[in-house]
């Protein structure tokens, strides 16, 4: 099955065709660890997680890297404020991290390189650019250069006074190019450091993300992701200096950006107060909520993040679990690898990771499973679950799911059942004015009543 991918460099779809189709790398921007995971941070790390599992459906072999940046000033001045090590706050926020993306079913990385592991690699390669003329040493500081390299704005397609603007960065007496750019920097004796060839220092952030990608995929990569918000100028500066420090080798074939989120409309920050932290939302709904919105639109676009979508949301993952729960009858057979009903869920992400219409086809194997018998019902539910897992969704015990929906709504599952068993009783002796009281209350209580074939079963609304 073909593959396409807007890759962001060429700024249009294109067919993806490895350099080595016995083993894709994939490279991913990671975390900053020096606080709690926000919702704009989980929708790279979901998304191309969809990804890595459809690659690795389509090729026998996938190395991903996400990395970890544990090298930054906002963590020296976490661990400052709080008097604890650096190490302190990165193991934390690490932790967290890890936690909050299981959650929300994203699979580990085959590599998670961390920057103080790097560092070796992150010397070595300042070194070849300035032995290659394209970076230099001045005041204590490596800059790159940027006027070394001509393609240098070609990821961004901006203005060179659009990305003097957009970079931030200190326009400094000693740099050659108002765009110069920090690949080390000195470390007074309380900031972490260590020793180089410019003296004790630490790296600019850009050249971490190269040196990682290099050392644990290799000089060029097939696809390089991350958010919208990376393009500059952390991204155009990867691109630049990989490239020079690789004798003019790309650093990746494929570039794709996820957009970012909104909430209620607007842009998420901090100055609004708008940002939703992870572990907040978590407390309020399950992981796979939270993941079914954030796959709900597609990548490229901007996606608003609100209550009335997280509870869209649940409600179609109870309707999903509750199918997959009356169907256990049919439970056990597994899916053919031609498979017609999993392959038009591959061909939909084949499609630029169409994750939109990748759910409209896992709704339509629901509703042929529903009237299904025998051994299509087996074969539809089966075929569900498998191409449901591509989008890292029903994955789980159709019990458990309802189970700890009940848990955390506080409702009492032994009472409700007795309170089911009295109207059960009501109808058959055609007390119908006290069944329909029974559903009114449990109603009003957030608990919803389906009566099939197979009896009545329950599930917490919202």
């Amino acid at each position: 099955m073909t593959l396409t991918i807007y890759n962001s460099y060429a700024r249009k779809k294109e067919t993806f065709v490895p350099a080595d189709p016995d083993c894709v790398t994939m490279y991913v921007c990671g975390p900053t660890v020096y606080n709690d995971p926000h919702i704009g941070n989980a929708r790279p790390a979901v998304v191309f997680d969809v990804l890595y599992r459809l690659l690795r459906r389509l090729y026998p072999h996938v190395r991903y890297a996400r990395n970890i940046t544990d090298v930054e000033d906002k963590i020296n001045d976490k661990a400052r404020a709080e008097g604890v090590p650096i190490d302190t706050i990165t193991n934390r926020y690490i932790a967290i991290y890890r936690e909050d993306m299981a959650e929300l079913g994203v699979l580990p990385p085959d590599v998670e390189p961390r920057v103080t592991e790097t560092m070796p690699e992150v010397i070595a390669m300042i070194a070849e650019l300035v032995a290659s003329g394209n970076a230099y040493e001045v005041d204590g500081h490596v800059l790159f250069h940027v006027g070394s390299f001509p393609d240098y704005g070609r990821l961004s397609n901006r203005s060179r006074d659009e990305m003097i603007a957009g970079a931030r960065v200190e326009v400094a007496p000693y740099k050659k190019d108002p765009a110069d750019f920090v690949l080390w920097k000195p470390s007074t004796p309380e900031m972490p450091g260590w020793d180089s060839p410019w003296g004790r220092g630490r790296p600019g952030w850009h050249i971490e993300c190269s040196a990682m990608a290099e050392t644990h995929l290799g000089r060029t990569i097939d696809i390089h992701a991350g958010g919208q918000d990376l393009i500059f100028p952390h991204h155009e500066n990867e691109i630049a200096q990989s490239t020079c420090a690789h004798g003019g080798e790309p650093f990746a074939r494929y570039w794709m950006h996820n957009a970012m989120l909104r909430v209620g409309g607007t842009k998420m920050s901090k100055s609004i107060g708008n940002v939703m932290l992870i572990s907040a939302l978590r407390a309020e709904w399950p992981g796979e909520v939270i993941r079914w919105l954030l796959l709900s639109g597609h990548y490229r676009h901007p996606l608003d993040f609100s209550p009335a979508g997280l509870e869209q949301a649940q409600k179609n993952l109870d309707r999903l679990y509750g199918l997959l729960r009356d169907t256990m009858d049919a439970a056990g057979a597994e899916p053919a690898a031609d498979d017609a009903d999993v392959a038009a869920i591959v061909q939909a992400l084949s499609e630029d990771l169409n994750t939109p219409k990748a759910i409209a086809e896992v709704f339509r194997i629901a509703k042929a499973l529903e009237g299904a018998t025998g051994a299509e019902r087996a074969r539809l539910r089966a075929a569900l679950i498998d191409g449901a897992g591509l989008l890292g969704l029903l994955q789980r015990d159709p019990e458990a799911w309802f189970a700890a929906r009940q848990s955390a709504s506080g409702v009492d599952a032994a009472e409700i059942e007795g309170l089911i068993a009295e109207r059960q009783a009501a109808r058959k002796g055609r007390d119908f004015a006290r069944a329909d009281a029974i559903r009114d209350e449990l109603a009003g209580r957030g608990v919803v009543l389906e009566d099939g074939a197979g009896g009545t079963t329950w599930r917490i609304e919202g």
